[in-house]
């Protein structure tokens, strides 16, 4: 991956929509792709689950043999770290039936890839990032890789990496690519919300307009909430999220980091150009997010209309989108690129990089 070193393609005009497909640097060519096959969704053979239940099966293989190297616990019940610690350890067996359930899920993951290049939406693919929670450990690192070769065996050429930022991170930087330059312009923040099916994410993304790289963001303060647990209604996980909102800003204000008045929301589904979400969003925080009587970037302006100043102005779009779009400044030597996040589900998009007006 090659940095980019010239200027961003951020003065292209671009029209000022939610779940926009031209965006400044990029043109979005298809995102929450709901590709089937006979099996059912096509991105149900990799996501966080499919893991789980491979990891399952070498455990009961291991079983009818004699102890499960993993222990006790379940493999849901397993974390990031506690499976990183099992494949670096001295345990043999655990290392090794760890190595099984990446492998076996490497596979899967290959074939998930090569159909969704098969799409004309995803034709002459150059480079694919991965994303989502299972990036951010090392058996998901051994999968994007082994999952590369498996590509490369099969005859496809096309590179596979890791998200460059952490992607809890990823998932709010990437909003500063959703608002052209000159609503930055001034600033040295914005605000930048993260929705999911388990947590809740708002954070303050800090760039410096007077970096070449795209502002070089990075995310300085954040507040994470778990609304899984909690169980919360629609309204209510609203005001929750109004509330952390409202703190950043303070905390943004009293850091002296003229906030810009805009807020970048990363949300599962199909996004309407009205800022409503047209389907997709069942697992959200009480669920009923995609009626037509509802519209979050519109009550997030009704409960905070200013920020240091000036009106605010909201912009949604599809949560892998906006995870892509961190990745931006690492895609300036290809044309065309994606991002897949393996999470609860798999999240996907495909971009075009856009030439910039002076060409």
């Amino acid at each position: 991956m090659a940095k980019s070193s010239s200027a961003s393609n951020a003065n292209i005009k671009t029209p000022l929509s939610h779940g926009a497909a031209e965006l400044p640097s990029v043109t979005v060519d298809d995102y929450n792709n709901e590709l089937r096959d006979k099996d059912g969704f096509v991105g149900d053979g990799a996501n966080k689950r499919t893991f789980q239940l491979k990891l399952d099966e070498w455990r009961k293989l291991a079983r009818q043999f004699g102890k499960d190297p993993l222990g006790e616990a379940r493999s849901n019940e397993l974390s990031k770290k506690k499976m990183d610690a099992l494949l670096r350890g001295d345990n043999i067996e655990a290392s090794a039936t760890v190595m099984s359930a990446i492998e076996d899920f490497s596979q899967d993951f290959a074939r998930v890839i090569s159909k969704f290049l098969k799409l004309k939406s995803w034709s002459d693919t150059e480079r694919i990032a991965v994303g989502g929670g299972f990036r951010a450990s090392r058996c998901g690192e051994l999968a994007i890789a082994r999952t590369m070769l498996l590509l490369y065996a099969s005859g496809t050429k096309i590179d596979l990496v890791p998200i460059v930022h952490d992607p809890d991170d990823a998932g709010l930087i990437g909003s500063i690519h959703l608002m052209p330059a000159w609503m930055l312009k001034g600033h040295r923040a914005i605000l930048a919300v993260d929705i999911g099916g388990t947590n809740m994410r708002a954070g303050i993304v800090e760039f410096d307009r007077q970096k070449e790289v795209h502002f070089e963001p990075s995310v300085s303060e954040f507040s994470l909430w778990r609304h899984a647990d909690d169980k919360p209604s629609r309204s209510a996980a609203v005001e929750r999220l109004v509330e952390m909102l409202r703190d950043l800003i303070g905390k943004a204000e009293k850091a002296k980091l003229k906030p810009a008045p805009v807020i970048g929301i990363a949300c599962p589904g199909i996004i309407n150009p009205d800022g409503s979400i047209e389907r997709g969003g069942q697992n959200l925080p009480g669920g009923n997010w995609d009626s037509d009587h509802f519209n979050l970037p519109a009550a997030l302006m009704k409960a905070i209309p200013e920020i240091d100043g000036h009106a605010t102005f909201v912009m949604m779009h599809n949560d892998a989108v906006v995870q892509g779009l961190s990745q931006i400044p690492f895609m300036a030597d290809v044309s065309r690129w994606g991002i897949l996040t393996i999470g609860t589900g798999l999240g996907n998009a495909r971009f075009t990089n856009r030439q910039s007006e002076s060409g």
